[in-house]
């Protein structure tokens, strides 16, 4: 296709299966009731702050929420192992994701933070078995050399989770995620936003 790169019409292909596979989601209302009675991944997510009060994001560029080329940055999180306790759980999955291990606990938002999937996406994200994420949230100050972080041969030899990472102020995080996780970063920025003041 002439005046097309690649990347535009993997771009234009992408925004065109993500808006007719939400489209269709939304018109079954049978499926929508069996989306709502799904019940949410127990997960937890860090804010990584450096000295400067900035915070640590990662690019993806795959897995089950990455539906949108524009808004894929995020904070490191993942899922709870059975039987798992959510702040070890917490330093296992920074740890997978960015080799980061010198930190010290800053803060904790008490409650769960829940989001949730569109159905179609939900159908293919964690086989099919939630609706989305409830996710229990800590802030982090990072304490060690940036030579400690490592995303693409993190530790344990986990695969990467992402391709780029960069430190960015906190309030810019709403508009760089996804935005079906926007409510819940705002909800992380505000409950922490003290640590930068």
């Amino acid at each position: 296709m002439p005046g097309l790169t690649r990347q535009s019409i993997s771009r234009q292909v992408l925004a065109k299966n993500l808006d007719t596979r939400i489209k269709s989601a939304y018109d079954d209302g049978a499926s929508m009731a069996r989306h709502e009675s799904l019940p949410y991944r127990p997960c937890v997510g860090t804010m990584v702050l450096n000295r400067k009060g900035l915070v640590f994001i990662g690019r993806r560029t795959e897995g089950p929420e990455h539906v949108d080329l524009s808004h894929v940055w995020q904070m490191p999180q993942g899922g709870i192992d059975k039987g798992e306790d959510p702040w070890p759980a917490a330093l296992r999955e920074l740890h997978e994701e960015t080799s980061i291990s010198s930190v010290k606990k800053l803060d904790e938002i008490a409650e769960w933070l829940p989001y949730d999937l569109p159905p179609d996406v939900a159908k293919q994200a964690w086989k099919g078995k939630y609706r989305g994420q409830t996710q229990k949230w800590y802030a982090l100050r990072f304490t060690g050399d940036e030579s400690e972080i490592n995303i693409l041969e993190p530790a344990g030899g986990h695969e990467p989770e992402f391709v780029e990472w960069r430190w960015e102020p906190m309030r810019n995080l709403p508009d760089l995620v996804i935005p079906f996780k926007r409510t819940v970063y705002q909800r992380v920025v505000d409950a922490f936003a003290h640590l930068v003041k």
